[in-house]
């Protein structure tokens, strides 16, 4: 069985491929989301999403700038969303081992992207973690 985080994770992506397809505002999407009996919204999930709304620009210089070849716009939503929430996880968040934000990442990738994802989720963020001193 998959652990809370784990999960919340599931939920911020989630979160995150709507608010981009739907061209939604992340707190409205939230709050909309928060809503439903059904499926209850993780509180890390929403962590996850507002520290990304709120280093947005940060997020994806950085992912821009080790995504050697790859423009944010060309790679796929669900690889995007992903590499947002191991980069927010890595720099950002202290009580997640960077290593586990890889392996987690990678592992949605697995479940929810294609083929080439995990190896290009990984290897992005595994780029991003040698960098990591020279960034924080």
């Amino acid at each position: 069985m998959a652990s809370a985080r784990t999960r919340a994770r599931r939920r911020a992506l989630e979160l995150l491929f709507e608010a981009g397809q739907r061209r939604l505002a992340m707190d409205e999407l939230v709050t909309m989301r928060s809503n439903d009996p059904d499926y209850p919204m993780k509180e890390y999930a929403v962590e996850i999403v507002k520290g990304i709304t709120e280093k947005q620009a940060e997020i994806d210089e950085i992912i821009s700038t080790y995504a050697e070849g790859w423009t944010l716009d060309r790679m796929p939503a669900v690889d995007r969303s992903l590499l947002e929430i191991g980069t927010w996880e890595m720099l950002y968040n202290d009580e997640v081992p960077d290593k586990v934000a890889i392996d987690e990442a990678v592992s949605l990738a697995r479940q929810f992207s294609t083929d080439d994802s995990p190896g290009f989720v990984s290897g992005l963020l595994s780029r991003i973690l040698d960098v990591k001193p020279t960034l924080i």
